[in-house]
């Protein structure tokens, strides 16, 4: 199968690398730099397991894609309505859009402008660019993906390239799961730009992303999903499967001076929380010292 990856960073470079790595055709569209780096040398994949490099196709324009069979749309959550304008002016009307990224209305705002099938997926990968076209993959790798008539032969390609993968039955249920990980990490592993496995205070910072995830369950509780598990066992869930060196997606973005999806994960609870009238203290103050944080590293970086 042909794949495009539109938003080449360390999420679309581990899937799209691992799909190049069993023989399919895959596009990588990216940034200048990664593209470059890419088009020289390959992709870089840095794992526990293996270091390899893959020659792969890479492009900075979105046309890139215009011939995919399977397109993975793995650009932030603020990109998604321009990326969605692109992909409409020339994709094939049978062409395939997966959304590999964080947040849960990003499927949706795509469907909204696209006629092609989209997909939405959970993924689960701890990954960084550790440099212009070098991916270093910390673990995990798999993913959830939606129910739909083309989900299993998608789902067969994906586990034959090594990428575990399952459908979800109740795929909205999975998508918040994944939010309220995020909700509970992302923020503080960015505010103190540690992993979560280098964190000291453990009992306290505990405690307060068992604050995050209650109130990320009552907002969800109020918009029809309800979990089986309390907060404090989600905790545990977070604690146990994150790997110990991986440092958030926030926390990356913040380190190199870029805006983060934080108004889509803490913030999207704060505001779906003022709409049913739940209050989001803990995520509230988490979504403003990430945008503090930005502010600061903006003015840093003007200089």
């Amino acid at each position: 199968m042909r794949f495009a990856v539109l938003g080449a960073g360390a999420v679309g470079c581990y899937f799209g690398g691992m799909l190049a790595r069993h023989g399919h055709d895959v596009v990588l569209i990216g940034r200048a730099a990664h593209v470059a780096a890419m088009n020289q040398d390959g992709l870089r994949i840095q794992s526990q397991s293996f270091d390899i490099r893959l020659p792969v196709r890479a492009a900075t324009d979105i046309e890139a894609a215009a011939d995919a069979d399977v397109v993975f749309v793995c650009v932030k959550s603020t990109d998604t309505a321009e990326a969605a304008r692109g992909l409409d002016a020339m994709l094939a009307p049978d062409a395939i859009v997966v959304s590999l990224q964080n947040g849960v209305d990003n499927a949706a705002l795509l469907r909204e402008r696209l006629a092609q099938p989209v997909i939405c997926a959970a993924v689960y990968v701890a990954s960084e660019m550790a440099g212009p076209g070098h991916l270093l993959h910390h673990g995990r790798g798999e993913l959830a993906i939606e129910a739909s008539l083309q989900s299993e032969a998608l789902a067969r390609v994906l586990r034959s390239a090594s990428i575990p993968t399952e459908i979800a039955a109740d795929v909205r249920t999975t998508l918040w799961q994944k939010l309220i990980l995020n909700c509970a990490y992302n923020a503080v592993s960015a505010i103190v730009q540690l992993p979560l496995g280098a964190m000291a205070h453990r009992d306290a910072l505990r405690d307060t992303m068992r604050e995050v995830v209650a109130e990320c369950l009552a907002v969800a509780a109020a918009e029809g999903v309800h979990f089986e598990h309390d907060a404090a066992r989600m905790v545990e869930q977070i604690e146990a499967t994150i790997p110990g060196g991986q440092y958030s997606s926030t926390a990356q973005d913040l380190a190199r001076g870029k805006s983060s999806e934080i108004d889509f994960l803490n913030g999207a609870i704060v505001r779906r929380g003022e709409i049913a009238g739940i209050p989001t203290p803990a995520n509230r103050t988490l979504h403003t010292l990430v945008k503090l944080l930005e502010e600061k590293n903006a003015r840093h970086f003007e200089r």
